[in-house]
């Protein structure tokens, strides 16, 4: 069996920046959708095992170093989601692309 395929260009396309935008959103999404899902099941499981209420979770007030170990992961996350642009910049400044 085969798949129907349009025939002809695309209807439409988006400009770079717009595609640079919609990169980075996608990125974001698809990270916060398997952190909430991991989450979900973190609290889950916490509960079920009586080990955590999901108040116990709301209510956690972290020490100084995990929020400096939260801080460096958010550092590290911003440069994954910003990736794309980096990238642009790398390409810019190589000279492989012109402004």
């Amino acid at each position: 069996m085969t798949t129907a395929k349009a025939d002809g260009a695309k209807p439409y396309s988006l400009n770079p920046e717009v595609e640079r935008v919609l990169a980075i959103s996608m990125a974001i999404a698809q990270e916060l959708a398997v952190a909430r899902t991991r989450i979900d099941t973190l609290e889950r499981l916490l509960e079920r095992k009586g080990v955590a209420t999901r108040a116990e979770i709301e209510a956690f007030v972290p020490t100084a170093a995990e929020t400096a170990e939260r801080g460096l992961w958010t550092q590290e996350y911003i440069t994954r989601v910003l990736r794309v642009l980096e990238q642009e910049v790398e390409r810019i400044r190589s000279g492989l692309e012109e402004v």
